[in-house]
């Protein structure tokens, strides 16, 4: 996808600020997958400036959270991208819609080479924020790449644990042996269409019986709150068999090496919260901090504005990226 190529009107699920400049820019990873990202500029900038870089949720694209919370620290002083993940979005890579451990994580180191690269920003203060399934491939990133300085996670999931463990580390052996008896079976389905079956977005219509964190998905991204036309979770979702790297790779194995800063914030009321509370307790040194947000939920922190805590973020990005 080339800039030329990405959409030019306002296609974002929230309203454009008119206290930044917006533009579409695209960068490479390593693996030579062309990024496309939003870049939320402040309107009085000038000379080098701290930076941060977002992606996130999981099955989501720059249009939704990711957008608002790049527009917004934009609005607070920071240059920002909030970039669609490698195979999702305006994004290239093929087959589409596939995740992976290692290249999401790419795809944030991917975004500071593009921002220390830049004139505008200082190499020395960039900072990323990942959400949902994004914050555990942020800490990753944070783990191997010393170039960012602090990273905020915001409802995080840990993909690799869920994907292996299932929900509330419900699944032993047997359970993740015949999970993966079924993906390969599929991947045989798959080579023989010559095509990836796809795992299907949020569930709609909704049946009587869901739990009460799909109720919040499907409030999110099957209504006009967030619903939007390129966004996996909102339409076809991924690939079925996008879940067999995360099962074998862990992917926090080395947060507890992380020197720089980390806070890890999550709802109170979230089913996900032992995600972000687990992977706080691995990490080490007097940087980290974890933030448990009163009454909220998972979904809460996509975009509800007198939740998120926009004034705590901007403060901690302030204090470790000065």
């Amino acid at each position: 996808m080339e800039d030329s190529e990405l959409t030019k009107e306002w296609d974002k699920i929230f309203p454009k600020s008119d206290k930044v400049n917006h533009s579409k820019v695209t960068f490479r990873n390593r693996y030579g997958i062309t990024l496309a990202a939003d870049m939320y500029i402040p309107k009085n900038a000038n000379g080098k400036m701290a930076a941060i870089a977002v992606s996130g949720p999981f099955g989501a694209v720059k249009e939704q959270a990711s957008g608002l919370y790049a527009q917004t620290m934009a609005e607070r002083g920071f240059l920002t991208i909030a970039f669609d993940p490698s195979y999702t979005g305006e994004s290239s890579g093929t087959p589409r819609y596939v995740a992976s451990p290692d290249i999401n994580t790419e795809d944030f180191c991917a975004a500071v080479d593009f921002l220390s690269t830049r004139n505008d920003v200082d190499p020395e203060r960039i900072g990323i924020i990942g959400i949902c399934g994004w914050g555990g491939m942020a800490i990753n990133a944070a783990a191997i790449d010393t170039r960012i300085k602090a990273t905020v996670t915001s409802t995080m999931y840990d993909m690799s644990r869920v994907n292996a463990n299932g929900y509330f580390d419900s699944m032993n052996a047997d359970q993740r042996y015949e999970l993966r008896r079924q993906l390969n079976e599929q991947r045989t389905v798959d080579a023989k269409n010559g095509s990836y079956a796809l795992a299907g977005g949020v569930v709609d219509p909704l049946p009587d019986d869901v739990p009460w964190f799909v109720k919040d998905y499907h409030n999110y991204y099957k209504t006009s709150r967030g619903y939007h036309k390129r966004s996996l979770n909102s339409n076809g979702g991924w690939n079925k068999t996008s879940a067999l790297s995360f099962i074998n790779m862990p992917l926090l194995s080395y947060s507890d090496e992380i020197r720089s800063a980390v806070l890890v914030m999550h709802g109170e009321k979230a089913h996900s919260r032992y995600f972000s509370e687990d992977a706080f307790k691995k990490l080490t040194g007097d940087n980290k901090e974890l933030l448990i947000i009163p009454d909220a939920s998972h979904v809460d922190l996509y975009d509800n504005l007198s939740v998120i805590p926009f004034d705590k973020i901007e403060h901690f990005f302030h204090e470790y990226l000065k």
